[in-house]
């Protein structure tokens, strides 16, 4: 790998670049806390070749609003699943703005 590449992954928010350990500090919480969402599939980290987790910035910005709701008191498992369900509306918004934007403005509505 070229001093290149390895610099251009400083900007890959998918790069799993941070230990557990690492990840638990950023976000104030504990690894206890990263391996609970990680048993609900809310997040699965990628593994180092000696079987460690590791997570990418867009993981702990998902675990971040994990722990935004369970602080509010939402539980675990609910919170992971609110994620989930913000992340396919948020999808399926993108979808329909595409969809939109395809349709041109000459459509004529039925």
């Amino acid at each position: 790998m070229t001093a290149d590449e390895s610099f251009g992954r400083l900007d890959d928010d998918d790069y799993p670049a941070y230990t557990m350990g690492r990840a638990a500090d950023m976000l104030g919480t504990t690894q206890g806390f990263l391996r609970a969402i990680g048993e609900h599939r809310l997040i699965t980290p990628l593994r180092s070749t000696g079987g460690h987790r590791r997570y990418s910035r867009y993981q702990l910005r998902i675990a971040a609003r994990a722990r935004e709701l369970v602080d509010q008191g939402t539980p675990i498992e609910a919170a992971c699943r609110i994620i989930a369900l913000e992340d396919q509306l948020e999808e399926a918004q993108r979808i329909n703005a595409a969809y939109r934007r395809s349709e041109g403005p000459n459509t004529v509505a039925t």
